[in-house]
Parts: structure tokens; C-alpha cells; sequence
């Protein structure tokens, strides 16, 4: 009887397996991994005048509702003080000022960035990303880790960068 179950098992399965994926259609549409990465995929970037990609990074004002700025020559301790908190309250879970982390280290930004940038930044990631050069290339060297919109305040921006003014004096 144990036999008899065993050979009826066996020929069960045998036809289980013939009848799967044995058609030519089957193979057609079989997809394979090294199949999906031979064609490239196509992506418009979109561009954006505004970005002035001319070479020098103090010179992009960025994409975004800040167009011009005057920084006084003196920092302002009370609006850097109030950036420092906001900084830490919603920026420092990505951005740590001496090391890259999440998102890049903010040491130095000001002599690396126009305050406008760096406002801009703040304020509209997401545009900037997609249209300013600069933004785009911290996106790659960040793991394209994408920048979320805080929701922060034109004044709040400031505070912001007049705290990483503050930081990079003292350096």
C-alpha cells in the first residue's frame, strides 16, 4: 500500500513540473535582471537659467523666493543664537556641522555658498535639487539622500545662516 502511495505521489509530481513553464511563450516573457539593466533608462533634466552655473558657487543665488541679500559685516548674536536652535531642532538629524553625515557638513558653507543659496536651499529643496547644478551634485555625493522641506520661514532661514556665519568666524 506504502509503495502504491509513494508511486502515485511520484507520478503526480512528475506531472506537476512537466506542465510548468515549459512553453515557449513562458520563455519569452521571462523576465531576467541582467535583461532590465541593458536598456538605459531615459530622464529628462529639467534646466533652469536662474541657477547661473557660471563657475563660481558664490555667485548661484539658487532657485527659490530669495533673490538678494545684505549680510551686515557684524553677526547678530540673538539671530544666530535663535538659528542655533532651530538648526538643532530641524536640521541636525541630517546635518552635523564638522562631518558629512545624512546630508553634507555645514563648516565652511558660507564661504562656500551665497547666503541666497543657502536660503533658497532651505526653503525649496525640492526645485533646487531638481534644477540647480549644485544642489544636484550634493544629491549624488549625499547618496541621493533628498533634502526635506522643513517648512521653515524666510526669517527662519536667515536665522540660519546667520548662525553658520556665527560657526565660521569662530573656526
Amino acid at each position: 500500500m506504502k509503495l502504491i502511495v509513494k508511486l502515485g505521489l511520484a507520478i503526480v509530481l512528475v506531472f506537476s513540473f512537466a506542465a510548468c513553464g515549459n512553453s515557449e511563450k513562458d520563455k519569452k516573457e521571462d523576465l531576467r535582471l541582467d535583461d532590465y539593466g541593458s536598456q538605459p533608462k531615459k530622464e529628462k533634466v529639467e534646466t533652469d537659467n536662474t541657477s547661473q552655473d557660471s563657475g563660481d558657487p558664490l555667485a548661484n543665488k539658487g532657485i527659490g523666493p530669495v533673490k538678494s541679500i545684505e549680510l551686515p559685516a557684524d553677526i547678530n548674536a540673538e539671530m544666530a543664537t535663535n538659528g542655533a536652535d532651530i538648526f538643532k531642532k530641524m536640521c541636525s538629524a541630517c546635518h552635523k556641522m564638522d562631518k558629512k553625515f545624512v546630508g553634507p557638513a555645514i563648516a565652511g558653507v558660507t564661504e562656500r555658498r551665497s547666503p541666497e543659496w543657502i536660503m533658497n536651499m532651505i526653503l525649496n529643496p525640492e526645485e533646487m535639487i531638481k534644477k540647480d547644478p549644485i544642489a544636484k551634485k550634493l544629491l549624488i555625493e549625499s547618496n541621493m539622500a533628498v533634502m526635506a522641506n522643513q517648512g521653515l520661514k524666510e526669517d527662519e532661514a536667515r536665522a540660519i545662516v546667520e548662525y553658520f556665519r556665527q560657526y565660521d568666524v569662530q573656526e
